[in-house]
């Protein structure tokens, strides 16, 4: 089978940062999707599972109720390899126009305080696992070493060597 693109970047030579890792078109719109990559692959644990459930329930609610933002979110969600979270946006996107928009998101989530959204039985398919202190420091942890520095090496995916 063919590689899909996803497996074809250098994860490597990968930067924690914000990356465009597609974009689709649906209809006559085009869904931006971009890698929003919070550790460096095979350098550095891995988040664990309950801090990136809780960033994932955090983040969504923030960005789908962002005055501005909101009907352009299509979709956040985690990675499989437990490193950062993709985002879905409707429209024609680059990784610098979302830059303050993450921002802001990590901002929120790092500052959070109160009951996680959707984390009850009833809202939520594995609701204990949740670990907000956690979520928070590795957001602020981003937001602080990444986000607010942040350079064009953060912002496109590094060529590959081979």
């Amino acid at each position: 089978m063919k590689k899909i693109p996803s497996f074809t970047i250098d994860h490597n030579r990968l930067l924690r940062g914000i990356y465009v890792s597609r974009k689709d078109e649906v209809g006559n719109e085009v869904v931006t999707t971009f890698d929003i990559r919070m550790k460096e692959p095979n350098r550095e644990p891995a988040l664990g599972q309950g801090a990136l459930h809780t960033i994932e329930h955090l983040a969504a609610t923030f960005l789908r109720n962002h005055p501005v933002w909101a009907d352009k979110i299509v979709y956040w969600g985690p990675m499989g390899c437990l490193t950062g979270n993709y985002l879905l946006m409707k429209g024609d996107l680059e990784s610098a126009d979302i830059v303050d928009l993450m921002k802001e998101t990590f901002r929120f989530v790092a500052g959070f305080e109160g009951d996680v959204p959707g984390a009850a039985p009833q809202d939520c398919g594995n609701y204990l696992l949740h670990d907000l202190p956690m979520a928070k420091w590795e957001s602020a942890k981003y937001l602080h070493e990444v986000l607010e520095h942040i350079t064009d090496a953060n912002l496109h995916y590094p060529q590959r060597e081979d």
